[in-house]
């Protein structure tokens, strides 16, 4: 290889021609002057039906661990089972938002007769069981009262002990 531009300076008439080169590829008109370097490329070759290679075996390289897509699939089912209950609960009170007095009273009205009739029923097994008894009781009537009180005070806890019989 020549090195020789390298390592010696060049002479007047070598410099002199180097910068005509160098000026006259920077003005020559063939070349753009902003050098457009393409950024891709598209092969427009039509594909062969079959090829005489086989296909090879490519090995599987998982990004992510099992774990952790485990874990996104468990999410994507959370997720979609609260979006669904959320769906029921808009449901169940856009129904509730519509409910007009009159509605109430004609979804009420036969637990309000079914409480009307046990309440019935109720009353009249209660009339029948109760029993009607005239006792009379006659005699001396004797009344024993017996007090005794104990008290224990030491230091700084007392107590007091009432037994009244």
């Amino acid at each position: 290889m020549d090195f020789d531009h390298i390592t010696r300076p060049l002479t007047n008439d070598e410099a002199k021609a180097e910068a005509e080169r160098i000026i006259a590829n920077a003005y020559r008109t063939e070349t753009p002057v902003v050098r457009h370097i393409p950024t891709s490329f598209r092969d427009d070759t039509p594909l062969p039906a079959y090829g005489d290679t086989p296909p090879v075996h490519q090995d599987d390289k998982r990004i992510v661990p099992a774990w952790a897509a485990g874990i996104a699939v468990v999410s994507i089912g959370v997720g979609a089972g609260v979006t669904g209950i959320g769906c029921g609960a808009w449901l169940v009170l856009q129904g509730l938002a519509s409910i007009t007095l009159y509605g109430v009273l004609m979804v009420t009205l036969p637990f309000a007769g079914l409480a009307m009739v046990a309440t019935a029923i109720g009353g009249a097994i209660s009339r029948a069981r109760s029993a009607v008894s005239k006792t009379v009781y006659e005699g001396p009537v004797v009344q024993n009262t017996q007090i005794n009180n104990t008290s224990n005070q030491r230091g700084m806890f007392s107590r007091t002990r009432n037994d009244v019989r």
